[in-house]
This record gives C-alpha cells, structure tokens and sequence, in this order.
C-alpha cells in the first residue's frame, strides 16, 4: 500500500514539473535609452563600469543577459523575480532619469551594500561574484564612496 502511495506521489510531482514548464518567463528586455543610462549621468571609471556590466547588470538594468536554467521552471520565475526586484531597486539603464537627490542616495547605497559585503547570493555563485565584489567595494572607495559627477 505505502509503495503505490509513493508511486502516485512520484508520478504526480513528475507530472507536475513537466506541465510547469509550459509556463515560461519573458525574456524580452525593455528597450535602453543611452542618455538615460547611470554612464550618461555619472562619470564612471572603466575598471568600475567592467564590475557594474558583469556582476550587477543582469539584476539592475535593461540588459539582462538570462542563464540557461532560466528556461527551467521554478527557478526561472525565481529568476525573473529577483531581477524585477533588483530593477525596481536601482535600475542602471533609467538612472539618468532619477533626481540628483535619489541618485546620490542610490550612488551611497550601493556602496553600502558592497562595504557590508552583501552582493546577494554571491555565496551561492561562488567565489567569482565574491572576487567581482570585492573589486568593486575597492574601486567604489577609491572614488570617495561614489564616483565623481561629470561637469
């Protein structure tokens, strides 16, 4: 009895894995606007913008670059969440567009969040998004806790 309880267990969770994966996420970026982006608005420098394209873009702008697990249901709608969230936060390619207010509070927050070595789940990514963080808390410090305005 308790064998073809697990059975039908087994073979309803298989089932239902194969139908979510008929749920897809969206992959389409939102367009990007070049004068709109945090590089039309701050002056920032190159070894800093090369840590922002490859460890905070695909959360944080419009230029998502999706891994392939994404297509893997749950963890593409895991996926699709943290980077709406992430855009929602601090969104690099309408940065320009935020008040000279919000985007120093932004600017300091990120910063922030680098000193307290919290780039999110860089210990489930593993030593790689570790080493980028550290790299760009240096270089964000280095500038004075944000980079500098452009004239």
């Amino acid at each position: 009895m308790i064998k073809k309880v697990l059975k039908l267990i087994l073979i309803v969770l298989v089932a239902g894995l194969i139908v979510i994966q008929f749920f897809q996420i969206s992959k389409i970026n939102p367009p990007t606007v070049e004068g709109e982006t945090i590089y039309s608005a701050v002056a920032v420098q190159s070894d800093v913008r090369a840590v922002l394209e490859r460890s905070c873009a695909d959360c944080h702008s419009h230029s998502t670059k999706y891994p392939w697990y994404a297509n893997i249901q749950p963890s593409g709608w895991f996926l699709k969440d943290h980077i709406d969230e992430g855009r929602q936060k601090i969104n690099f390619s309408t940065f320009a567009t935020y008040t000279l207010k919000k985007q120093a509070h932004k600017l300091e927050e990120v910063c922030e969040q680098i000193e307290k070595r919290r780039c999110r789940y860089h210990h489930f990514y593993g030593s790689t998004v570790k080493r980028r963080c550290q790299k760009l808390r240096a270089s964000c410090y280095a500038t004075g806790q944000r980079p500098k305005r452009r004239s």
